[in-house]
């Protein structure tokens, strides 16, 4: 037999309130006392009633549901970032829909438009480099959207993250504070990376003010990935002089630069010191633990969902917010020798 459907007045009935009462819940928890709020959340686990969905979007003009759009799930920053975000929303009472773009700002406007088509109430985008028709798009929807992982008070698009370029070249001053005089980069690819071109900024400009320079052959970039970045790590260490420190776009271009100096028979930070960027949950276990530049990822993706749900409220929220970063010294940095390591490690990898 089909069950009994429960309604909205079942529930309102159950806990002696009108149906106006559980609406204002359904459709803006805050407006509640939080007692009664938790009343009626008791009451509707207890009997079952599941909203309608499409009817509390057709009263409300709203359906309750953030979009969020980022480059890839195959990085853990994103997934973390992501899991914190839908931990916030769903404490809101709103639903999130995913999508990736591959870093093609194309793609994201593809996207976002199917995303708008399905009724998204805000958007949550990565960086700040977007097609002009998409901010057209979201203009003429009026849909609310922050850009995540930069900060650009300049800008009239909400923003919250941290100072890329700042954070950057607090990590290359640090090694050159230890004395380290050659210092490479291996970083993520740039184009359409706002925040990877940041971050080579920041190294540059840190190196600018030692009197040091970032040389072609020491400067490299890669995929997220740790192939790619054994690759590139490879490229480093091929010539007959190399950096005794780098700088990596990320943790996880830094694990696989640990992973290839270790596997040629060299010593991080002995013969290599190695700094990354992000502080991901594995950099701390890592032998050598890795020094890095922490980002409180949880916070701003959190930040950017508060964003929008205060927006859509008509509450005050400021248009920027800036997360400090900080540097994180672990056992992946060091001085550099006095007598610098001469042979080739790859002639030393195959002797």
């Amino acid at each position: 037999m089909k069950p009994k459907s429960v309604g909205i007045r079942d529930v309102a009935k159950h806990v002696g309130v009108s149906t106006a009462s559980i609406s204002r819940t359904l459709n803006n928890p805050e407006s509640v006392r939080p007692e009664l709020r938790v009343r009626i959340d008791a009451a509707i686990a207890e009997l079952g009633y599941i909203p309608d969905a499409a009817a509390r979007a057709l009263s409300s003009r709203r359906t309750r549901t953030i979009g969020a759009i980022i480059p890839t799930v195959d990085n853990a920053m994103f997934a973390r970032g992501i899991e914190a975000l839908q931990t916030y929303l769903s404490l809101q009472g709103y639903l999130l829909l995913l999508s990736t773009s591959d870093y093609d700002p194309e793609t994201e406007a593809r996207q976002a438009q199917n995303m708008v088509s399905r009724g998204i109430d805000g958007l949550i985008l990565r960086g700040d480099t977007h097609t002009d028709a998409l901010r057209r798009l979201l203009a003429s929807q009026r849909i609310p959207f922050i850009n995540v992982g930069v900060y650009h008070p300049e800008k009239p698009y909400a923003s919250v993250g941290g100072n890329n370029e700042a954070a950057a070249w607090r990590a290359c001053r640090y090694l050159i504070e230890l004395g380290h005089r050659k210092i490479g980069m291996v970083a993520a690819l740039s184009a359409n990376n706002d925040r990877a071109t940041a971050r080579v900024a920041g190294v540059r400009r840190a190196l600018a003010q030692g009197g040091l320079s970032l040389r072609p052959e020491w400067y490299i970039e890669v995929p997220y990935h740790l192939d790619d970045a054994r690759q590139g790590a490879r490229a480093l260490l091929s010539a007959s002089d190399w950096p005794t420190a780098v700088v990596c776009g990320n943790d996880v271009i830094a694990y696989g630069v640990v992973l290839e100096v270790e596997r040629r028979g060299l010593n991080v930070p002995g013969d290599l010191s190695v700094m990354g960027f992000d502080d991901l949950e594995w950099s701390r276990h890592l032998r050598p633990s890795l020094s890095t530049i922490h980002v409180p990822t949880d916070e701003v993706w959190t930040r950017a969902g508060e964003y929008l749900v205060k927006s859509l409220a008509g509450r005050p929220v400021a248009l920027h917010h800036e997360v400090d970063v900080s540097l994180v010294v672990r056992e992946s940095t060091a001085r550099p020798r006095r007598t610098p390591l001469r042979k080739n490690p790859i002639q030393a990898h195959r002797s």
